[in-house]
């Protein structure tokens, strides 16, 4: 999007009055005291790793959800709904309900029902050792490139309110979520995320609203985003519609096309990530039976479409508070002088928010970024622990050895985000950064685990070289692209896309690459034999969907009606 001007640091400054520290610091204590309470609940592995699975599905849906809701979630899309409009809703329509949907009715049966710890866990049973190992140490690398955005984020936060040194903000976030997270593992997670779900909704639900009475309620909104898009030489739907515009990249502001959403980020990227990223399903994994484990999904597919209505309304209303002239509502700038689009939703908190009000407002931020790690290095230290740790380095480590690697792991773990967070500094926005390191990772992913689970004629050797050669392909085009050997849109069927565009068009080629050199290994290799599939494979064995409960109180019934939300919403926008 066009910008009407940004503003540096130095000319932009928010104080925070003794009542917001307070409040600050009495949530940061907390949430560490709890860590100390919780560790003495955690003497097992699965304590430590799966909370001891005794979550009922809200329980689980809220952790589930909450790990979702870090800084990258909230401040990183209301910055790209400044730049994109309302093609943002994208990501939570598309990219996410069906996956969520199929994860809940079709997938967790799988993953639940053989008490397997991790994603990689699965990959094992399925393929083989070597297919585990190499997609644990992708998931790695993904988790703390993935935490260095929202550590990124968290400095930018306390540049804005309060004064810090972006540096030193960046140690001193992972410092804090290192020693809450590292005492009870995903136990203390999961009780700090319920905790901050309710937190981040008090401190961002309100902000759209007022906006909206800043700038004269919807209809006005999507009056003058029709001016504004008029003004700039667009379509008047060029900023108010998410179908209608993708018949070329140069009608919308994201430069995509309707195949592009639908292959790239619905299918390779949306299924990559909330069918196969740990990050999440370990969440589900907590809960206390099947039931409730297909449910968790499902009940987070109901918040996560409400938070994109309060991420993309805020977006939309600092859009228009940046082209409009008397408003005096600028974003920052970064080193190199560009707009830091990712500063819009603590501007407007600014803006908007009395002392006290502002204390939530900075603490529920705050809980967003600790949210966001908290499940990055809990879901990192189970992968590394269970599947690289335990699996290839030490197989007969005990329970106390598993849990003291755990802590560690957490430790380093969040050391390495560091690193990764001054690379998030340098990409246009959190979010083109995040779907690029998506494309890489979990697209090649998504192509071996989904159809691993219906085609049992793939095989572990197919899987693997599937996996290697998804993942080395994808990380070469986005290669050329960053050293400009290639256009962004050179591996477009169209010209003319931009970097969001482009990462959706790398997942669709690493999907494509992953799956067909699966398929075309597993035709020369060795499958598995029938009794080796069984309860892995669909049709191979009859999986339990949990106790016999009414019809309106199944996961099938509660996927249905967020299915039938999910179409009206999409007609609505068209």
């Amino acid at each position: 999007m066009e910008l009407a001007g940004t503003a540096t640091l130095a000319a932009f400054a928010i104080q925070l009055t003794g009542v917001d520290w307070l409040i600050l610091l009495i949530y940061l204590g907390f949430v560490v005291g709890l860590g100390f309470y919780l560790k003495k609940f955690t003497h097992t592995d699965e304590d430590f790793f799966l909370a001891g699975r005794r979550n009922s599905a809200w329980v689980a849906g809220v952790a589930f959800m909450s790990a979702n809701m870090g800084a990258m979630e909230v401040i990183g899309y209301t910055g790209t709904a400044v730049k994109y409009g309302i093609q943002c809703a994208h990501f939570y329509l598309i990219s996410a309900v069906p996956a969520m949907v199929v994860l809940g009715v079709v997938m967790m049966p799988f993953y639940y029902s053989g008490r397997i710890k991790s994603i990689p866990g699965y990959l094992k049973e399925r393929f083989d050792e070597k297919t585990r190992v190499f997609n644990a140490a992708v998931f790695s690398i993904m988790m703390v490139l993935v935490s260095g955005i929202s550590l990124y984020l968290l400095a930018l936060l306390m540049q804005a309110f309060l004064g810090w040194n972006w540096h030193l903000s960046v140690w001193v976030g992972a410092g804090l979520v290192a020693l809450y997270v590292s005492l009870a593992g995903l136990m203390s997670a999961i009780f700090t995320e319920v905790i901050q779900f309710f937190l981040i909704w008090a401190g961002i639900l309100i902000l759209p609203i007022l906006g909206l009475v800043e700038v004269g309620g919807p209809a006005e909104v999507w009056h003058r985003l029709q001016q504004v898009a008029l003004a700039q030489g667009h379509a008047a739907n060029y900023y108010t519609s998410i179908w209608a515009t993708t018949t070329d990249p140069g009608l919308n502001p994201m430069q995509v096309t309707w195949m592009s959403l639908l292959l790239g980020i619905g299918f390779a990227i949306g299924f990559g990530y909330w069918t196969t990223d740990f990050l999440i399903i370990q969440r589900a994994f907590s809960a206390k039976d099947v039931r409730s484990a297909r449910l968790t999904p499902i009940i987070g597919s109901y918040f996560k479409i409400l938070l994109g209505t309060v991420v993309i309304c805020s977006g939309l209303v600092a859009f228009l508070l940046m082209n409009q002239p008397d408003s005096g509502f600028h974003l920052l700038s970064k080193p190199d002088g560009s707009a830091d689009y990712d500063s819009a939703m603590p501007l407007l908190m600014a803006r908007y928010f009395p002392p006290g009000l502002m204390g939530l407002g900075v603490t529920a931020l705050v809980a967003m970024l600790m949210a966001g790690q908290a499940g990055n290095m809990s879901a990192f230290t189970a992968v590394w622990t269970y599947d690289l740790y335990h699996s290839v380095i030490n197989r007969n480590a005990s329970q106390a050895q598993l849990v003291r690697v755990g802590r560690l792991a957490t430790v380093a773990g969040l050391g390495l985000a560091v690193l990764g967070a001054y690379a998030a500094r340098k990409m246009p926005t959190a979010i083109d950064y995040l779907q690029a390191i998506a494309s890489m990772i979990l697209a090649p992913g998504v192509a071996v685990i989904l159809p691993g689970m219906f085609i049992r004629r793939m095989t572990p050797t197919g899987a693997f070289w599937g996996l290697v050669v998804g993942c080395a392909s994808s990380f070469g085009m986005f290669l050329l692209q960053q050293l400009q050997i290639v256009d962004m849109g050179y591996f477009s069927p169209v010209k003319g896309v931009g970097f969001m565009a482009a990462n959706f068009w790398r997942a669709v080629w690493a999907w494509l690459i992953s799956f067909g050199v699966a398929m075309i290994v597993s035709v020369f290799t060795k499958p598995k034999s029938n009794e080796e599939l069984k309860g892995l494979v669909w049709g191979m064995t009859r999986l339990s969907k949990g106790e016999r409960v009414p019809w309106f109180k199944t996961p099938e019934f509660w996927g249905a009606v967020t299915m039938i939300l999910f179409v009206v919403l999409n007609v609505a926008l068209w």
